[in-house]
């Protein structure tokens, strides 16, 4: 251990409530709790300070009595992996305890913390006294570590988040108050001004005074939301040692360069190991965010989140994503079948369920765009019976069958010069890059050109060129984006499940696509005759057969997409054309339907509303 400090503890009890909240260790009797509790030997290390590093030879483990830590390593490049953070009431070091092993990556503090330590001497002396009962739990725990297994700690921590103003005036104030308020419809939430911090505990600068502080706080509360000020006090340092996240708080308007505390901050041991963030406070009844593309040139942030003053809509979005609540939908791309999308989102509505980020391909990705930019579902259904109306030429089948330049000016317009970045709901459109054979997400640049290549079928249509690659609609190797969604609500340091919730819609019909046996060859008179004369044996065109090449990845990946979506839902829209846009309002209500019934299903415990 590197940087970790003894120090006497003025409660000792709490190590053996720590060790009581174990899920391995919780279950020793009472006698051994307290022998193990008493050899244990305390030890305070500051926030951002290291407590093992990769490679050292392990004579120790720890419980974790408060605080917050996290794991990491470096990659053979040098780059920083961010692992899982350790919670009081967990155990580390067990296995390199007891078979000797080195350290298997660094364990940085994120707060100031309070480690008990066991010593492999106490441990021996330990196992003479209890064998039986401690060859139990350190079993169990070697398995756990073995398997990968995550502790089960019965305790309850808060989390801490500190603002930090990135220019003068009271922006980073009104963020965290309008935060509080939002946190508070979560759990019990407290706002921790400089001033009040100031009144409270003027003596209280290090150390176990003002850990004892923090720790009853955190007792008291599920939320704290530090603030803090724009002249680089010790309030501001200190605030930044305790906070699990960072939020820099800016007005969009102000300038986008470093200034001296956030440049004071990054030099802050463990400033790495924070996740970070950026609001950008927009004026109340602001129109349009303002591009963000600026700000994060200058900063390895996990999201900007452009809010607006006063809209407690925006303030409560931004809450669920810092707690890892918040709910991302995906919608597939499908013809007319997609406009079972509308219903699915009124059904959400209706319920309470908020789309916190939406995603898209295709149709998806068309009506997507246009939920992202506030309009009404209603809106949206006749805006886009009105695009898809508009036809396109046929051109020199050089390309593509078609010149799509009809379909261009008409996103073009819709769309105007919006952003994708710059919406006040986070939105991306999925699409197939040939070039690199992979799904390219497009989650900035101009919106209409996302929308565009994510709906352009491949022969159909020509590529949309960008950055020298050319792009298609994405159904060719993932109709549901759900592995771009889960790597945007996820946190930067873990993209798996847990961090918040993925609804899936499918709305691209699995059918089965054949001709009459007898056939050796498809004839292009054969399919003339079939438009001409009733009751004609079908045979597909040229139009059923690029659709379902460009959407062969999709159907074929349809298990992937169940498996990685928290809640998946595949409206019964079989019965309609891919080309049935008359029918909108019919799939729509389809679509809803479906969605209320699955929805009564659905374990919502876990959701946010």
């Amino acid at each position: 251990m590197a940087t970790a400090h003894p120090t006497p503890d003025p409660d000792p009890s709490r190590v053996l409530d720590v060790l009581r909240a174990s899920g391995v260790f919780g279950g020793l009797p009472d006698e051994v709790l307290r022998d193990l509790a008493a050899t244990l030997q305390l030890q305070f290390v500051a926030g951002g300070d290291i407590v093992y590093r990769e490679g050292e030879q392990a004579h120790t483990m720890f419980f974790l009595v408060s605080g917050r830590l996290r794991v990491s390593r470096r990659d053979r490049t040098g780059a920083l992996q961010l692992y899982n953070e350790i919670l009081p009431g967990e155990s580390v070091g067990e296995a390199g305890l007891i078979l000797q092993q080195p350290r298997a990556a660094d364990i940085t503090a994120l707060r100031d913390s309070t480690l008990a330590l066991l010593t492999r001497a106490e441990f021996d002396r330990l196992m003479v006294r209890h064998a039986l009962a401690l060859n139990r739990v350190f079993a169990q725990a070697i398995y756990n570590h073995l398997r990968h297994t995550s502790q089960v700690v019965r305790r309850r921590q808060a989390q801490i988040f500190v603002l930090v103003p990135l220019a003068p005036g009271n922006a980073c104030r009104r963020v965290a108050q309008g935060l509080s308020r939002a946190l508070a419809q979560i759990g019990r939430a407290q706002h921790v001004g400089p001033e009040t911090e100031r009144d409270l505990h003027p003596d209280a600068t290090s150390g176990w005074v003002a850990l004892d502080r923090y720790d009853q706080l955190e007792k008291q509360y599920d939320f704290l939301i530090y603030e803090a000020d724009d002249d680089g006090s010790s309030w501001a340092r200190r605030a930044f040692r305790q906070a699990d996240q960072v939020v820099f708080v800016a007005p969009p308007d102000a300038p986008t360069a470093p200034g001296p505390l956030e440049l004071r901050l990054r030099e802050e041991p463990g400033f790495e190991m924070k996740r970070r963030h950026l609001v950008l406070l927009h004026p109340e009844g602001a129109g349009q965010p303002q591009e963000i593309a600026p700000w994060r040139a200058q900063r390895d942030l996990e999201r900007i989140y452009p809010v607006r003053h006063g809209e407690a809509s925006d303030f409560a979005r931004l809450a669920r994503f810092l707690t890892g609540k918040a709910t991302g939908v995906v919608l597939g791309g499908g013809g007319a079948r997609g406009f079972a999308h509308l219903g699915v989102l009124r059904a959400l509505e209706q319920c309470r369920i908020p789309v916190d980020l939406i995603g898209g391909n295709s149709m998806g990705a068309l009506l997507g765009a246009q939920y992202a930019c506030g309009l009404p579902l209603d809106a949206i259904r006749e805006q886009t019976m009105r695009f898809a109306r508009g036809g396109e030429r046929p051109t020199v089948p050089v390309i593509s069958l078609v010149s799509g330049k009809r379909v261009q000016r008409d996103l073009q317009r819709m769309f105007g010069d919006r952003s994708v970045d710059a919406l006040w709901r986070p939105f991306f459109a999925a699409a197939c890059n040939l070039s690199r054979a992979c799904t390219t997400v497009q989650d900035s640049g101009p919106l209409w050109r996302a929308v565009l290549a994510s709906n352009s079928p491949v022969g159909l249509f020509p590529p949309v060129v960008h950055n020298g690659d050319l792009l298609v609609d994405g159904a060719i190797l993932e109709n549901v984006p759900v592995e771009a969604m889960r790597m945007r609500l996820g946190t930067r340091a873990e993209k798996r499940r847990g961090n918040g919730t993925i609804i899936a819609i499918d709305v691209d019909v699995q059918d089965y696509m054949g001709v009459d046996q007898n056939l050796t060859r498809l004839s292009a008179w054969r399919k003339l005759k079939s438009y001409l004369t009733p009751g004609a044996a079908a045979s597909p065109g040229i139009g059923d057969i690029l659709y379902r090449a460009g959407h062969i990845g999709g159907l074929n990946q349809r298990g992937r997409t169940i498996a990685q979506s928290d809640l998946y839902m595949e409206p019964p829209v079989g019965a309609f054309a891919l080309m049935a846009y008359r029918q909108a309002a019919e799939i729509a209500e389809v679509g809803f339907r479906h969605a209320m019934k699955e929805i009564e299903q659905w374990d919502r415990s876990k959701m946010a509303s």
